[in-house]
């Protein structure tokens, strides 16, 4: 994999939707790290230091929100935009794909493929 390419860090506790995400990035010539827990986001946002986070909301061990929040507390960590993944908190016809709420961006689960891509394109730009 080229160096060069964008690091997207995946967060999600649901296997399928982790592989799903993956792949679709993947395709999109991102280079893709994952895992299923908060604790996890947290050591390897620190290790790879990605360009950006897709974080799901409800996590196992800590809610997106905590996670976000360490981040923000941490110098290394402090600047990496989070897109929040959500079916819970947000609707599919509110619209708020792609929509930045605060210092975050949301997108509503199910997610499709190009309005994922539209949406990170326009938060880091094109993966090389």
């Amino acid at each position: 994999m080229d160096n060069a390419s964008k690091k997207i860090l995946v967060v999600d506790d649901d296997e399928e939707i982790l592989v799903h995400l993956s792949q679709i990035l993947r395709r999109a010539r991102y280079e893709v790290i994952t895992t299923t827990t908060g604790t996890g986001a947290l050591q390897l946002a620190r290790e790879y230091k990605p360009q950006l986070l897709l974080l799901d909301i409800m996590l196992p061990d800590m809610d997106g929100g905590e996670v976000a929040a360490h981040l923000l507390e941490d110098a290394q960590t402090e600047k990496i935009p989070i897109l929040f993944l959500s079916g819970v908190v947000i609707k599919k016809e509110e619209n708020y794909d792609g929509a930045k709420v605060g210092e975050h961006y949301m997108i509503a689960k199910p997610i499709k493929a190009e309005d994922l891509l539209k949406t990170i394109h326009q938060i880091i730009g094109s993966p090389a």
